[in-house]
């Protein structure tokens, strides 16, 4: 499966029944998708279904163990969204679907090791990704939340970074540092991190044409593609994905093993 360069706007998903095609054709043309539903639309579905129990499967327990009624609501329909999501990108039945844990915590599907999974939520929006061409990672804040740069700004941006945002107007300062923070959270969430990775080290770029990316000297950061959306007019969702690094032609100095020292010098930082 060739993964595209993006993979588009998150789909919305009101309920079991879909719309799935959307998804499907998504995770066939690009190798990955975003969901975004409301917990509160998906919680009835699980209260109700007689197979909650079988559905849950190694979840149940940890669903027993929630003392509130709406935290347990909360969780089942997470697991929902996640099952159904997986069963329509790999067109599978939902019931095929069972979830293990890997190193870290993250979930992946037993049979489907390619698989990478990542789910976000906050409030009642509840976000899941799935990748089968790299690691991926989402992440999701309210579009509203002020983050104090003054407060938090050493702890979450790069040098270079709190530079850039300390001579941007408040309003423009507040979004950019929102829309760096859910891309951090989003990178180490596909890298397994989560929140044990210091996000002063890793900062972000634009290239040209103003697509996000890593800064240098992260590794594999041309592999790497990044995208934010603004869904239900209400909240910020971060991706993080890593596909295959891009085939570079061939340094035609290799041939005749000469180099220039710039050359050299790139080669020394990399």
């Amino acid at each position: 499966m060739t993964a595209a360069a993006g993979g588009g706007a998150p789909v919305y998903v009101n309920c079991p029944d879909g719309p799935w095609d959307v998804v499907q054709d998504r995770f066939s043309s690009a190798g990955r998708v975003v969901v975004h539903t409301t917990w509160g639309v998906w919680a009835p579905a699980a209260l109700l279904d007689p197979e909650l129990r079988r559905m849950l499967g190694r979840d149940w327990p940890r669903y027993r163990q929630f003392p509130g009624t709406g935290q347990r609501l909360g969780f089942a329909a997470s697991r929902y969204v996640m099952k159904y999501t997986v069963a329509a990108a790999l067109e599978v039945p939902v019931q095929a679907i069972d979830f293990t844990f890997r190193p870290g915590g993250r979930p992946g599907v037993r049979g489907w090791d390619e698989l990478s999974l990542s789910l976000a939520h906050t409030d009642e929006l509840l976000v899941v990704a799935v990748s089968g061409t790299g690691a991926i990672g989402v992440d999701i804040e309210r579009a509203d939340r002020s983050i104090p740069f003054d407060l938090m700004g050493e702890e979450m941006c790069t040098p270079r970074e709190a530079r850039r945002l300390a001579v941007m107007p408040a309003e423009r300062q507040r979004a950019e540092l929102l829309r760096l923070w859910t891309l951090k959270e989003a990178y180490t969430k596909a890298l397994g991190y989560g929140l044990r990775h210091s996000f002063s080290r890793v900062g972000f770029d634009e290239d040209a044409e103003g697509r996000t990316r890593l800064a240098a000297p992260a590794p594999d950061a041309d592999a790497w593609t990044f995208d934010t959306h603004r869904v239900q007019d209400r909240y910020l969702v971060s991706e993080a994905h890593r596909g295959a690094p891009p085939v570079r032609a061939a340094d035609p100095s290799a041939a005749t093993g000469t180099s220039t020292a710039q050359d050299e010098g790139a080669r020394d930082r990399g």
